[in-house]
């Protein structure tokens, strides 16, 4: 179901639009889903759960507070997210490995990279709503997302 978010976001005048703070840094360039919603500014292990765990084609949507400092994305995570059926990840925060995320059939989108991994503390805080880029992203919303940015809408749109 292909589709643009210019397209979508004049089809669907309710839609709202992320600020242009994120790069499209996957290898799934068009992606979409029902999102899951997590809070961890500086730990990926509630990241690297979620990814291994059943997606059903949905998004994790992470709020890293835009942490410069640790990614809480990799290779390996990513490549998880890709065996159990999660469409994206959207990271306010930073990724690494970014050659081999760019080949992997999943969406990612995320503030930019930094080399430097996350340590595992296990902490973070799974359901919550999450404030950035002008959005406020609530569990089971859906996203949107392409090379031109990133739609939130509360239902699952009919895409032709």
């Amino acid at each position: 179901m292909p589709f643009t978010t210019p397209d979508l976001a004049d089809e669907n005048p309710d839609l709202r639009a992320l600020a242009p703070i994120l790069k499209n840094l996957g290898g799934r360039k068009t992606f979409w889903g029902q999102i899951e919603t997590l809070e961890c500014p500086d730990d990926n292990s509630f990241v690297k759960e979620q990814l291994n765990s059943e997606g059903n084609g949905k998004i994790l949507i992470v709020d890293a507070k835009g942490i410069s400092s640790v990614a809480l994305l990799g290779d390996m995570i990513a490549e998880s997210g890709v065996k159990n059926n999660w469409s994206g990840i959207v990271i306010n925060g930073y990724v690494r490995d970014i050659d081999i995320l760019s080949t992997l059939d999943i969406g990612v989108q995320a503030l930019g990279t930094v080399p430097i991994r996350s340590e595992k503390k296990n902490q973070g805080k799974l359901g919550v709503d999450l404030t950035f880029g002008g959005l406020t992203f609530s569990r089971g919303n859906f996203v949107y997302a392409d090379n031109n940015g990133l739609l939130l809408s509360k239902t699952e749109l009919e895409l032709t």
